[in-house]
């Protein structure tokens, strides 16, 4: 008996010291070292990891490849492949309120800063093609819709816009209809483009090694050096734990050595931001072009973790720095780590625009395709003010710009900032109706101090009036031009019904309590109606993109018991 005690515990010693350990998983051990990197102090940073190494050009393989077990002299990105989502997630995007319906009686006004930002689509489309539907607060509608080209008209004469509008059912709720306002930006010729004065502001932080950021930036940035010529003038600063101005004003036809400073960077350090923004308009400044495009290009992930981060600072910051003349442009990267709510607010208070890069294709888009509107400003503090007739349309819902909205008295104070618009700049706005008398209509208790306005029906056949108010570059004083519309359609346009589709398509990614009968196979209907031309076979992924979402919704639907993934930081 004692042999067989004996020979049972020799047997499980045996089995306990013969177990293997368990690894660690890859990914846990992934995120382990990404923020024991972040997390060394940026005295160590600034000694030990130089901004700018004088080695080869970078081959978009490092140190983010070898960790995903890539080959070397093989990169781990390439163009339409979709990067695998990180194991961890510290996104951060602002929440949004959703616009809902206002009674017209009561406030027939609409106003609101123009926005020609297209990172939210950009930003949504990454999430999708990784698999994954995106947090609500990366969903801005206006962004989304204005990602795409429409036939609107062109503006006569030397009128820097046209204004144009068309009302028509809506896809959403069966007796509503549905307004789309469009505007055209003049367009201009290569040659009577203004000289550039362009600084580069990169971020080099550690947590730009990975693929989809320094390298990516470094296949990006020389499309755009290649349309430059003699008159332009590129400086380059860049930021981790401190910064330093590694390519001073150069010529625009002298590529090679910017292309070459480029290729030199490498990343490792903190995130000093501010003081990388401080340097680069101070460099904007020195290099002034009179008449010319002075601007800014920031090119980061967002994640600033040293010297100013709190985006209220950033924001008076960039507001301060911006009355000199000079713009920004803000170009996103990455994903994980990725701060969208700070990128748009420097945008926005910049006097800029804000592109977010998922691909080389889209960096083709935003800086050769679209260059002139991406870079150079035709006019500053555009706004938009609808005045709607209340004896036609009983109440309004402006879909998406929730954080463009401005006080009515804001239209005509030529102090209040908006947003400015680009060269060839087309800018899509969207209201759904009430008509006058329907039982859906917003109930407001009758006003005791304030004169009501008569019920008898008033002769007007115009359902809104729009105006525009801007000042052309280089004034400091607006013009207005208005446009009255008195036509409803019985089917929209092929660009009326594209545009709705992408607004469908937002307000059913943030499961909006306006959808009303609105599915995802009215969606894929819509876009396929509103396909077009499509030269550019944007609106044809834009169809996959929603086959795709549809199909992920109907998937996180059925599952009940699988482990949520971490969710970005809504602010």
């Amino acid at each position: 008996m004692q042999k067989k005690i004996i020979l049972m515990l020799l047997t499980l010693a045996l089995i306990i010291g013969c177990s293997p350990t368990l690894p660690e998983n890859k990914q846990v051990k992934e995120h382990k070292q990404h923020a024991k990197q972040e997390s060394v102090p940026a005295m160590m940073h600034d000694s030990a990891s130089p901004l700018v190494s004088p080695a080869a050009p970078l081959s978009g393989v490092g140190m983010a490849e070898k960790r995903r077990g890539g080959v070397v002299g093989r990169p781990a990105f390439s163009e339409g492949m979709p990067m695998p989502p990180p194991a961890w997630n510290r996104e951060s995007y602002n929440a949004v309120k959703e616009n809902g319906f206002i009674n017209a009686d009561r406030d027939p006004l609409s106003t609101f800063s123009i926005d020609v930002d297209t990172a939210g689509y950009a930003n949504v489309r990454r999430f999708v093609t990784n698999g994954q539907l995106p947090p609500v607060g990366a969903v801005r509608i206006e962004e989304m819709v204005n990602y795409f080209s429409y036939d609107y008209p062109q503006p006569a004469g030397n009128d820097p816009f046209a204004l144009s509008a068309e009302v028509g059912p809506s896809p959403f709720h069966r007796d509503y209809l549905l307004a789309r306002i469009g505007l055209k930006a003049r367009d201009l010729a290569k040659e009577q483009l203004p000289s550039s004065n362009l600084v580069f502001l990169i971020d080099v932080s550690g947590s730009m090694q990975d693929e989809n950021k320094l390298p990516l930036l470094q296949q990006a940035l020389p499309l755009l050096v290649r349309q430059l010529d003699s008159h332009d003038r590129v400086a380059m600063v860049v930021y981790a734990g401190a910064d330093s101005v590694v390519l001073e004003p150069t010529a625009g036809n002298r590529p090679q050595e910017i292309i070459a400073a480029l290729d030199r960077l490498r990343a490792g350090g903190a995130t000093h931001a501010s003081g990388g923004i401080r340097t680069a308009y101070r460099l904007a400044r020195q290099s002034f072009i009179p008449g010319g495009n002075n601007r800014v290009i920031l090119a980061s992930d967002g994640d600033f973790n040293v010297g100013v981060t709190s985006r209220d600072e950033l924001a008076r910051l960039i507001e301060q720095e911006r009355r000199d003349g000079v713009y920004l442009t803000v170009l996103g990267f990455g994903m994980g780590n990725y701060h969208d709510d700070t990128m748009e607010i420097l945008a926005d208070k910049g006097n800029g625009n804000y592109a977010y890069i998922d691909s080389l294709l889209e960096a083709k888009k935003v800086l050769v395709r679209e260059m002139s509107g991406t870079l150079f400003a035709l006019a500053n503090d555009v706004k938009i003010q609808v005045e709607f007739n209340p004896a036609r349309v009983g109440a309004y819902r402006l879909i998406g710009y929730e954080n463009r909205a401005l006080a009515d008295e804001d239209f005509k104070d030529d102090s209040k900032d908006a947003g400015e618009v680009g060269v060839g700049h087309r800018v899509t706005a969207l209201y759904e109706l009430i008509p006058a008398g329907h039982k859906a209509i917003p109930q407001l208790d009758p006003l005791k101090y304030q004169r009501v306005r008569s019920s008898a029906p008033t002769e007007s056949r115009e359902w809104m009036t729009v105006k525009l108010r801007f000042k052309p570059q280089g004034k400091s004083s607006s013009e207005q031009i208005s446009l009255a519309v008195d036509e409803v359609r019985q089917q929209g346009t092929t660009d009326f019904r594209f545009a709705a589709a992408v607004a469908g398509y937002g307000m059913l990614l943030t499961r909006s309590e306006y959808l009303g009968e609105f599915t995802w196979e009215d969606c894929l209907r819509l876009a396929r109606e509103g396909r077009g031309q499509d030269s550019e076979g944007y609106r044809a992924e834009f169809y996959r993109l929603v086959e795709m979402s549809e199909l992920l919704a109907k998937q996180q639907k059925n599952t009940d018991t699988a482990q949520p993934l971490p969710q970005p930081v809504l602010r």
